[in-house]
This record gives C-alpha cells, sequence and structure tokens, in this order.
C-alpha cells in the first residue's frame, strides 16, 4: 500500500494527495533543476525533469507533467519556491 502526501495549493484551494515517492523524486528534480538554471519556466522545468529522468533511468507511473505542477504548487505554498511574477513565462527560483 502506497503511502501519500498531502499537497498544499498556494491560494488555499484543495490539492491532491500524491504518492510520498513521486513526490520525493519530483521534488528532488524541481530543486535540482532550480539550482543549476537559478530560476525557470514550467516548460524548461518539465524538460530538465524530463531528461533527469531519462539520464538516471527513473521509471514514473502516470503524467510527469500533472504530477510536476501540484509539487511545483505545494513547494510554493511550503515558501521553498517562488514565482517571479513579473517575467514573461512566469518563472520560479528557489527561496
Amino acid at each position: 500500500m502506497e503511502t501519500k502526501q498531502q499537497l498544499i495549493h498556494p491560494a488555499g484551494k484543495k490539492a491532491p494527495a500524491i504518492d510520498k515517492e513521486k513526490y520525493a523524486v519530483l521534488k528532488s528534480a524541481i530543486l535540482k533543476c532550480l539550482t543549476s538554471m537559478k530560476q525557470a519556466s514550467h516548460k524548461e522545468i518539465l524538460q530538465a525533469v524530463n531528461e533527469n529522468f531519462k539520464k538516471n533511468t527513473i521509471k514514473f507511473e502516470g503524467s510527469v507533467e500533472w504530477h510536476l505542477e501540484w509539487v511545483k504548487l505545494d513547494l510554493e505554498a511550503g515558501k521553498i519556491i517562488t514565482r517571479i511574477a513579473d517575467s514573461s513565462p512566469v518563472k520560479y527560483n528557489i527561496v
């Protein structure tokens, strides 16, 4: 039986619970991406995460993009990453 991680939305909206292992893998990949790039858009983060998974032969069941979006929102709600609002497209960096 998989253990779930309850996510938090930065705007206080209802958020899903996802598998803790998926959460940990994506959190690590997102933070690695933002550490190396300093700031990145959603598309750049997704591309870096997919490359990381391919390079490290990480099998991920389900939609990487859907899970990535929710983990990104949870990290934003937890003040681990922040959204750079005045950029287009919107970019993120580590707090």
